[in-house]
């Protein structure tokens, strides 16, 4: 905490309209307010709808209704409370709150990605509405392993242990695959997708010079009917911002739009599809366009404390140790006719928007288009050291295993691998420099 203090009190103020200089809890919910008033208003309106539960069908308010009939939670800020980082239960008897299990079978759909269970399709709902039970749930323990560095300091480590139980439709076959899923910040997503695709392959051709053998998610657009460039989703599985969202809407709460009119039912969840809806579509087009408009309009957080001696080395060490040909510091936005404020603007995300092998520790043993079960996507840096203040805790990667910044960096293998024994091998203090340097982010 005394960290987090000293880097406040340290706060420079900043030039760029996408940024905000906003320490507080609501940091990562700050809006860009350059856009005029028609837009400003209908993200406004997509706020909003981000915090509101939603309710069971039928409901006097039919803007709000449509739950269900399985779903993981009420509203978008459940999984990503604050607009922030999600956390793992910490006992077996915990429910998961902020995370979820993705589900397939070996194999690939029509369009290369994954084969959803017949039964309880790509994810395990694990609540229902009344008279449908939920699908199931998921308890997770975890297994304490010690990791010693070169100079003889220890860290221990947690190895999550994933048990399903109370399955409600069947049981799953023992070759299912799942995928834990914490929900990721949300903000700053808009200038990710200003990002030509041409940067990010020009990104991955550059990491090859350097040894890194970073690579693009070619996934299907629903929209477009043919493959494209995924950068959404802890595999970058998703191609478009406005896909993730109706992905969310119908995965998670069961919500209805026009990308996804159907309801969340399996093939033999008879009930589940027997439950009324409360509309046609339930996330309407208008509802959809001002949540996208929301989002794409989040600002960053800040870096801070530059003058500090201890950011300033470790942001040397985190280069020279490799870290940063991933965790790319700085990209520029391509034109961006559907928001032209985002266009061309440079942004310090700390992420190359690619797949990179990170290890079989790491590994979820589920493909995902061209993302293979070790594969994930760069998970962009910016507000990473404001999270213990805004969501109350600091756990880290894809799953939450991580207790802390350190811990997240020593789980680090397979292409990481390298850069990883580079940063073990450094004095305790150049290796606390580094973690003072995120804290700044």
């Amino acid at each position: 905490m005394s960290l987090l203090i000293c880097l406040f009190a340290q706060t420079a103020k900043s030039d760029n309209a996408w940024v905000t200089d906003d320490v507080s809890r609501e940091a990562f919910a700050q809006i860009y307010t350059g856009v005029g008033k028609e837009l400003s208003d209908l993200a406004l309106q997509g706020r909003n709808i981000f915090r509101q539960s939603w309710v069971i069908p039928p409901a006097l308010d039919i803007d709000s209704a449509g739950l269900g009939p399985l779903y993981n939670q009420l509203s978008c800020l459940g999984c990503h409370p604050k607009n922030g980082r999600g956390m793992p239960p910490e006992t077996p008897d915990q429910m998961m709150r902020s995370m979820l299990v993705r589900l397939s079978l070996p194999g690939s759909n029509e369009h290369g990605g994954p084969r959803p269970h017949p039964v309880y399709g790509d994810q395990l709902n694990e609540q229902g509405i009344p008279d449908i039970p939920g699908e199931g749930r998921v308890r997770v323990s975890y297994q304490e392993i010690v990791r010693s560095l070169p100079d003889g300091e220890t860290f221990h480590l947690r190895r999550p242990i994933y048990t399903f139980t109370d399955l409600q439709y069947g049981p799953l076959e023992p070759e299912i695959l799942y995928s834990p899923r914490i929900g990721p910040p949300v903000f700053g997503l808009g200038l990710l997708e200003a990002v030509s695709d041409s940067a990010i392959l020009q990104l991955a051709e550059r990491g090859r010079q350097q040894g890194v053998n970073g690579r693009p998610n070619w996934v299907w657009d629903g929209e477009k009917q043919h493959k494209t460039i995924g950068r959404f989703g802890l595999k970058a599985n998703v191609a478009t911002l406005k896909q993730q969202i109706a992905g969310a809407f119908i995965g998670d709460m069961s919500i209805t739009s026009s990308l996804h009119p159907t309801e969340n039912c399996g093939l033999f969840q008879t009930v589940c599809q027997q439950a009324p809806s409360a509309r046609q579509p339930e996330l309407d087009d208008r509802q959809l366009k001002a949540i996208l408009t929301y989002l794409r309009l989040l600002q960053v957080p800040a870096k801070r404390a530059a003058d500090d001696s201890k950011v300033q080395r470790g942001e040397r060490l985190f280069v020279s140790t490799g870290c940063a040909v991933c965790h790319t510091p700085s990209l520029q936005t391509g034109e961006f006719p559907e928001l032209p404020a985002l266009s061309q603007q440079t942004l310090h995300p700390y992420t190359d928007l690619l797949l990179h092998d990170m290890g079989g520790e790491l590994a979820d043993g589920r493909p995902d288009f061209d993302a293979s079960a070790s594969d994930w996507r760069t998970p962009p840096l910016w507000g990473i050291g404001l999270v213990k203040r805004i969501n109350g805790h600091s756990t880290f990667l894809h799953d939450g295993r991580a207790r802390n910044l350190m811990e997240a960096i020593l789980w680090h293998g397979g292409e990481a691998q390298l850069a990883r024994k580079v940063f073990e091998r450094l004095t305790s203090a150049d290796r606390q420099n580094i973690i003072h340097f995120l804290g700044s982010l």
